[in-house]
């Protein structure tokens, strides 16, 4: 494949880039937000059991009744431009062809210095190993044609589709040569600056040129407003406090066909308040009218000495010194009906438990709309039972919200209705997979199969088919 620069982006279709456009998600939440609601008769789309994998007949999904599934894209496969594919699949979106096809782009997340993955792809950094790969599949989990998309990136955990037909692929590390190990403790020595969001095309291969203005912090997910005007993204700090920002370019990157750089970088603010800790348990179906703070220096570069945790909280510092509000662990994101919902992965914690940020909670999620400058509170788990710890976040069939488990036991995926019901669409029963995630799950655009990935080292990707249209009940 041929590398394109961002004006020459090429599109699979004239299909809805987000994937499948559904009225009414989120809707009849307030009423039901933050009640445990455990599986009963009657509820999603029945009880769970094991299913065999279409592709070889071993167990790797627990399901209900009517759904199959089939794996694809196990690491190692050797894909069309000759580069074994890397395992850690995470953060991923489909794009529609008119054969009825998609086009999967889908991160890599990979870690700690090395040689870049294998094809064609321009590399921004010579000395790291993560990036993307591209891919064409049906609804049956069966690929027609795949490649690497970016090289030289580190720690592409998430990011989103643009509503002009591209991948916001980001890193969720500042890991650079200008600042100190990180939990990886390998040598930061040489590599170019990392903590940056990179556009991907549905056809060819990245510039490999980072967006610097949409910030360089631990980037987890980006969700993008149908016009093109601003981009909201996620932070996912472990450690600390967490922000939720959103980048307005310079121009519409629906009229320009790509993501401008040199734009403005703001952070999310609650009204009155300064430094509102959302992190901790909240009333169900609390609402927040907020406000932007604009960081002065979205794109820091680090004195010697600077300690990789130092790093980290460098530009969500210049918010929070001007009010920004503080949640735990912002990871998933998506965009539908005008609205942005994003999930605070550690979020409902006990006050005073932990210094805030921190979070012991077990997950909210939330939704902001642009507007009315309104946040609200959509669900709030009750504890690890119900719901442990979601990350990836995805609006289907029927206003149907995806949830992606990343747990400290058994993972599921969860699905959440319009009136606050939590049910379980699937279970990790992969017995070499034991307590992996769940990770990047997408509908295709037509929403008759959704794709997601088990993320480890020797990790897959399953497209999942069956009664999608029946609606969870």
């Amino acid at each position: 494949m041929t590398e394109v620069s961002r004006r020459g982006f090429l599109v699979g279709s004239a299909a809805a880039a987000a994937g499948l456009a559904i009225a009414g998600p989120f809707e009849g939440f307030v009423a039901h937000a933050a009640r445990p609601v455990p599986y009963r008769r009657g509820a999603g789309y029945g009880p769970l059991s094991a299913v065999r994998d279409s592709r070889d007949g071993v167990v790797r999904l627990e399901l209900p009744a009517g759904f199959e599934y089939r794996s694809f894209h196990t690491t190692g496969t050797v894909l069309g431009d000759g580069a074994s594919l890397p395992g850690r699949h995470d953060g991923m979106a489909t794009f529609g062809r008119r054969n009825g096809n998609s086009i999967i782009v889908r991160n890599h997340e990979i870690n700690g210095p090395g040689t870049p993955m294998g094809g064609q792809a321009a590399v921004y950094d010579p000395m790291t190993r993560g990036g993307t790969v591209t891919l064409e599949v049906d609804g049956r989990g069966n690929v027609v044609r795949d490649w690497v998309s970016l090289r030289g990136t580190q720690l592409n955990c998430a990011g989103g589709p643009t509503p002009w037909g591209t991948w916001l692929s980001c890193e969720e590390t500042v890991n650079g040569a200008d600042v100190g190990n990180d939990f990886t403790n390998a040598s930061n020595a040489g590599l170019a600056k990392h903590g940056y969001v990179f556009e991907v095309p549905t056809e060819g291969t990245s510039a490999a040129v980072p967006i610097r203005a949409a910030g360089r912090f631990a980037h987890e997910a980006a969700a993008v407003d149908p016009d093109g005007r601003a981009v909201y993204l996620t932070e996912d700090n472990f450690n600390f406090a967490s922000g939720f920002y959103r980048y307005l370019p310079p121009r519409s990157g629906r009229r320009l066909g790509w993501l401008e750089d040199g734009g403005v970088l703001q952070m999310l603010k609650v009204g009155d308040v300064d430094n509102a800790d959302l992190s901790v348990a909240q009333t169900p179906g609390a609402s927040y009218r907020v406000e932007w703070v604009t960081i002065g220096d979205p794109d820091p570069t680090f004195a010697p000495g600077t300690t990789n945790d130092q790093a980290i909280v460098a530009v969500g510092a210049q918010g929070r010194a001007q009010g920004a509000a503080i949640f735990s662990r912002l990871e998933g994101a998506y965009t539908a009906n005008g609205k942005v919902y994003f999930v605070s992965t550690q979020g409902g914690a006990t006050a005073g438990s932990a210094p805030a940020g921190f979070g012991d909670g077990r997950g909210q999620v939330w939704v902001y709309e642009p507007h009315r400058e309104k946040l609200q509170l959509a669900y709030e788990s009750p504890g690890e039972a119900t719901l442990d710890l979601p990350d990836n976040i995805v609006v289907g069939p029927n206003g149907l919200v995806v949830l992606c488990e990343d747990g400290s036991r058994d993972n599921f995926l969860r699905g959440l209705t319009r009136d606050g019901l939590l049910f379980d669409i699937a279970r990790n029963a992969d017995l070499g997979q034991v307590g992996q995630e769940f990770a990047g799950a997408t509908f295709s655009a037509d929403g008759t199969a959704l794709y997601v990935n088990i993320q480890s080292g020797s990790g897959y990707s399953i497209a999942i088919w069956g009664p999608w249209h029946k609606g969870a009940r």
